[in-house]
């Protein structure tokens, strides 16, 4: 793969949310790039908050048409610190398994997000939630939005 153009860089900024946890939940994103903004939402019926925060920068990355260069902020430190920790490695060094032996939770998400991490160069920067970082503040709208919304999708991930 070769290496996105530096001047098509792409910012993401995610967020999720659950209302109860396990409970409804949804996750929102802003893409943005130069003067050009999407935003991105969904909604589930039964979930947790993590997998929804890892669940907004899956689906915002799938967005994305083309090889990009990524920075992706995020006011999860589940997410942040899965990638930059390198814990989704190891994880699939030791056959997604913790460095207690136990199976990692959201073992379906961290693949994608793998995968999607190969494909483009992703840079994942954590951002305190609730802080007034604007577009952190308006992802956050968009998963409580989506959450709480009519149309729900099931997390098959969740409840499968």
């Amino acid at each position: 793969m070769t290496k996105p153009c530096e001047s098509f860089r792409i910012q993401i900024y995610t967020d999720g949310s659950s209302l109860g946890n396990p409970g409804p939940g949804g996750w929102g994103a802003v893409l943005r790039l130069n003067e050009h903004t999407k935003e991105l939402s969904e909604g589930y019926t039964k979930t947790t908050n993590n997998r929804m925060e890892v669940l907004a920068a899956i689906r915002a990355l799938e967005a994305l048409t083309k090889d990009s260069d990524v920075d992706l902020y995020t006011d999860s430190k589940y997410l942040s610190d899965a990638v930059n920790k390198n814990w989704i490695k190891g994880w699939i060094k030791n056959g997604w398994k913790t460095a207690a032996k136990k199976p990692v939770k959201n073992q379906d998400l961290w693949a994608r997000l793998s995968e999607l991490n190969t494909r483009h160069s992703v840079h994942f920067h954590w951002v305190k939630g609730h802080n007034g970082h604007p577009e952190n503040e308006r992802c956050d709208i968009l998963a409580k939005e989506a959450a709480s919304g009519s149309v729900l999708l099931v997390d098959e991930g969740y409840e499968g």
